[in-house]
């Protein structure tokens, strides 16, 4: 597995930056052509799966989605902030693992209140105006992954790690 910072400026050879290069390419192209994603939280030691609609940011430091506070997914979140969120192309590439890709983010899940919440809900909504409703709801949390790592998978085994500076 390669690893980078994704805005390393220290000098590196072609090659790994070419691999990285990709690999933040591949992740942009993810993150803005796909809309689900499948967040993974645990409780108690054991893992739990949802899928969810996402917004990520431009910068990449940010993923949201949006959930009722009153499920399993928010109670794992409140409890332990720390999520993985996995986005892939499989769908358009059913039988050609050189082709599809997908990421994984890892970081903490941050409830998004007051002009912070409102300003981040227009630019989900943007991606899914159907959720408008849902989004404005008192009972919907808007949460915010504050990613600290993408592995980016491509190639069917060629995984890359980007770590997001802070």
């Amino acid at each position: 597995m390669e690893r980078y910072c994704l805005n390393r400026d220290d000098r590196q050879s072609r090659a790994s930056e070419s691999s990285r290069e990709e690999a933040a390419r591949v992740l942009q192209n993810l993150l803005g052509s796909q809309r689900l994603g499948v967040l993974s939280t645990h409780h108690n030691g054991a893992p739990y799966a949802s899928l969810v609609a996402f917004a990520a940011s431009d910068d990449l430091y940010s993923i949201l989605f949006a959930t009722p506070k009153a499920t399993r997914k928010f109670a794992n979140i409140t409890a332990d902030p720390r999520v993985a969120v996995l986005i892939d192309n499989a769908r358009e590439y059913p039988v050609d693992f050189e082709e599809a890709a997908a990421t994984t983010a890892v970081g903490e899940a941050i409830e998004l209140t007051g002009e912070e919440r409102e300003e981040a809900a227009v630019r989900f909504c943007a991606l899914h105006p159907h959720m408008r409703d849902f989004v404005a709801s008192p009972s919907t949390a808007l949460v915010s992954i504050e990613v600290e790592s993408y592995y980016v998978v491509r190639r069917f085994q060629h995984v890359t790690e980007l770590h997001i500076p802070r």
